[in-house]
């Protein structure tokens, strides 16, 4: 109760601050890769539903501001906020020491780990149970990070492709023997694959998904973390996270 308190004095504060963003007239361009369910996708109607929609249109409410959300490939999804295509991105984004070598991030909103996607008949209990075999990631991923920093950045049996779904299928249809990527996608995806299961390595660390923005940003990133720490001050981020992934939310750290 007194973080919470604490959580609702913090973003009471921040928000009322930041009052004069409710007047904005720029509509902010947000990048989101739309095939990263249940992050993002498209719903039959063409419309980008997930978790990482609810939950930035939630923090856009908190914070007065106008958004666009606009489908971009993860491929691109960097290069578009380098060149002003959009303003920010929210896409599964991991924290990382490299990234924020290039970009701002905001407060976590998302606790994630690694995990791997096998056959069902695959004896593999971990990371180093794959050296020899052929494993898919999504390019440039923290997926791909994982696996380059075991078996080398330059091992041929890292099969790289550009999104979730195709690792997914590669790995379906026998094309590589197993496949790395963020927890809430991964095991989603294999329940959709009777043949496939996922292995849980215990040596991979939390990692955090953050909101990006061009670095030196500020104004713009005060405005997002004052939104993201009314949205879970209210209740509406555990709400969120429960609709998607249906278990409790996990407490985020403050940075």
């Amino acid at each position: 109760m007194k973080l919470a308190r604490q959580l609702l004095a913090f973003a009471g504060l921040a928000l009322l601050a930041l009052a004069p963003a409710h007047a904005q007239d720029k509509e902010l361009v947000v990048g989101s890769s739309a095939t990263y369910r249940p992050f993002a996708f498209e719903n039959p109607n063409k419309e980008i539903v997930g978790y990482d929609i609810d939950m930035i249109r939630a923090i856009a409410q908190k914070a007065g501001l106008k958004i666009r959300i606009v489908n971009t490939p993860w491929t691109g999804i960097f290069a578009a906020l380098n060149n002003g295509d959009v303003d920010l991105i929210i896409s599964g984004v991991t924290i990382n020491d490299k990234r924020k070598q290039s970009y701002d991030f905001s407060m976590p909103y998302f606790e994630a780990r690694q995990l791997i996607a096998v056959p069902k008949d695959s004896t593999a209990k971990g990371l180093k149970d794959l050296a020899g075999k052929k494993i898919a990631v999504v390019t440039a991923s923290t997926g791909d990070d994982t696996a380059s920093r075991e078996f080398g950045k330059t091992n041929p049996d890292i099969r790289r492709f550009e999104n979730t779904p195709t690792v997914i299928a590669e790995l379906a249809n026998g094309g590589v023997d197993a496949a790395i990527g963020d927890n809430g996608v991964i095991a989603f995806r294999v329940q959709e694959h009777k043949n496939l299961k996922t292995v849980d390595d215990p040596s991979f660390p939390k990692e955090y998904f953050g909101i990006v923005v061009k670095q030196g940003n500020k104004a713009l990133l005060a405005k997002i973390n004052a939104g993201l720490a009314a949205v879970k001050a209210d209740g509406s981020y555990a709400q969120i996270h429960k609709k998607w992934f249906q278990a409790d939310a996990p407490v985020l750290p403050a940075q």
